[in-house]
């Protein structure tokens, strides 16, 4: 291990790969609430965060669990579909919450076209919270409905949607 007066060691999340805290200082500066993505091999995490010196604070928040528990939702909450629909949960309770816009933070994740991460912020958008991110980082309606994986999904998938939206 390197010694001397100007040996600095890194933050113990920068160390891990966790913070990228150039990118978090750049989100933060535009004073806006971050809408955090978050992915697991089986689930989405979207939250609504805001910062504060003692400690961020979530807003509003919703995961792919929320589809299975409040929503009967009955297919893998790990693909597409699920994503969107997590997405599209937390933008209705950010918006009773009275968030309207937002800026996306992805973290360390890669911004794949057409990935799942997009796919929850195309719901964030469709429930009515203004958020930019690129239309070709977003993935097809038809990926986004499910029909690669069934048709069945798809009409499964467009009556949560009425069911979050409330029929709008």
């Amino acid at each position: 291990m390197s010694r001397g007066p100007r040996y600095r060691i890194k933050p113990r999340r920068r160390r891990e790969g966790k913070t990228d805290y150039r990118r978090r200082l750049a989100l933060l500066k535009s004073g806006k609430t971050r809408i955090v993505v978050r992915r697991s091999l089986s689930q989405m995490r979207v939250q609504f965060i805001n910062y504060h010196e003692s400690g961020d604070t979530v807003i509003a928040s919703a995961m792919g669990s929320d589809l299975k528990s409040e929503y009967k939702w009955s297919h893998a909450t790990s693909n597409t579909s699920a994503a969107y629909l997590t997405g599209l949960l937390a933008g209705k309770r950010a918006l009773a919450a009275g968030i309207t816009e937002g800026v996306f933070d992805i973290g360390r994740q890669v911004p794949v076209k057409g990935s799942k991460v997009f796919a929850a912020i195309k719901g964030v958008q469709d429930a009515g919270v203004n958020c930019y991110v690129s239309e070709d980082k977003i993935p097809d309606e038809s990926r986004i409905m499910g029909e690669h994986i069934d048709k069945k999904i798809a009409a499964d998938v467009q009556k949560m949607k009425d069911s979050i939206t409330g029929g709008n």
